[in-house]
């Protein structure tokens, strides 16, 4: 068995060790505002081929390790991949983001649904993960990650991205029973996708439940929080020691809830004091985060001692330096090298 030392440094991190830096990934570290993507997705349109074609969603992967080294490399695939493989299929079109269209709003739809058996439906992932694990060894660790189940329903009842939620919230309220039964088929997908990708070599997994930010507390609790613990508590049942990191987009009225779901790590966007939340959440849970993606525009002066005072905030136990949220596109490249730069330079091993 491997010593804690000979692990690579955010698995490290993640199980509760002192480090002398924290590590740092970044979320949509691959993507638009790297160059050497924009030639490859020039080459390949379709989003659904680049995340699901595994050569080059092994390509798109490795190229932010190559050119930052960053200590988290993530698959690169998109939170609705698994729905084609419970009966709802998606498009994501360019420049208007993913289509589900017809729209899943009746009880016959829902009913309609199947099991996921993710071998059979994402068959590219285990070859993403596998080849990333070959290829980062022990420089990096590799994180696999999913939709939860409010984020995936609000696509799927929405049929597309959304600002008011009008469909998924009028659900809740008027038919809450079948919204319900929606949620509990997508949280057991969920966990059977995960517990898929860790068997095909993630180390870590990250839950996205980007729209839950969108709630009010009540209806957090109802409609978000039961299915996001429901994912962990299957999860953790096959796979006790794997950590997961729950991140939500807007999460400072809903804060104090996410620990209570089970996850290792919080994923803490930047409207939130980080110092404060540690303080809060104990030496218990680990925290994430959580510079504001748009300080990565700024002088490098004023990124280096928002990145430092973030990292002197957090402490040195139980905490992953990252984004609040993705990198935006149009991101200076060489501000997103300073800063790997940065952050790898405070640490002395």
């Amino acid at each position: 068995m491997a010593s804690t030392q000979e692990l690579p440094r955010l698995l490290r991190a993640a199980k509760g060790e002192v480090l002398d830096r924290p590590p740092i990934w970044l979320m949509r570290q691959a993507g638009r505002y790297m160059k050497v993507y924009r030639d490859l997705r020039d080459r390949y349109p379709s989003f659904r081929d680049r995340s699901e074609i595994a050569e080059l969603a092994i390509e798109i992967s490795l190229q932010p390790f190559r050119a930052f080294a960053p200590d988290g490399v993530i698959l690169f695939s998109d939170i609705l991949t698994p729905l084609p493989g419970i009966g709802i299929p998606f498009d994501i079109v360019e420049s208007k983001g993913p289509i589900i269209d017809p729209p899943i709003r009746t009880l016959e739809q829902i009913q309609q649904l199947r099991p996921l058996e993710p071998e059979a439906a994402c068959p590219f992932i285990r070859p993403i993960l596998s080849t990333l694990r070959q290829e980062v060894g022990n420089r990096a660790t590799v994180l696999g990650f999913a939709g939860a189940p409010w984020t995936l329903a609000a696509y799927a009842i929405e049929g597309k991205s959304s600002k008011d939620y009008i469909q998924i919230k009028s659900m809740a309220y008027r038919e809450p029973d079948l919204l319900h039964q929606f949620l509990g088929h997508l949280a057991e997908a969920i966990a059977q996708y995960l517990c898929y990708q860790i068997d095909s070599g993630a180390q870590v997994v990250q839950l996205f439940d980007s729209w839950a930010g969108q709630l009010s507390p009540l209806d957090y609790d109802t409609f978000a929080l039961p299915y996001q613990t429901e994912v962990v508590k299957k999860v953790k049942a096959v796979y006790p020691e794997v950590p997961m990191i729950l991140y939500i987009n807007g999460s400072a009225a809903i804060l104090d809830r996410m620990p209570k779901t089970g996850v290792d790590i919080v994923s803490l966007d930047w409207t939130v004091d980080i110092k404060e939340t540690r303080e809060r959440f104990g030496p218990q849970v680990g925290i994430q985060g959580n510079l504001d993606p748009v300080t990565l525009f700024a002088p490098p002066s004023i990124l280096g001692d928002r990145a430092k005072d973030i990292i002197q905030a957090a402490g040195q136990q139980k905490y992953i330096f990252n984004l609040g949220h993705g990198v935006l596109q149009g991101t200076p490249e060489a501000n997103v090298a300073y800063l790997f730069e940065l952050v790898k330079s405070l640490g002395k091993d």
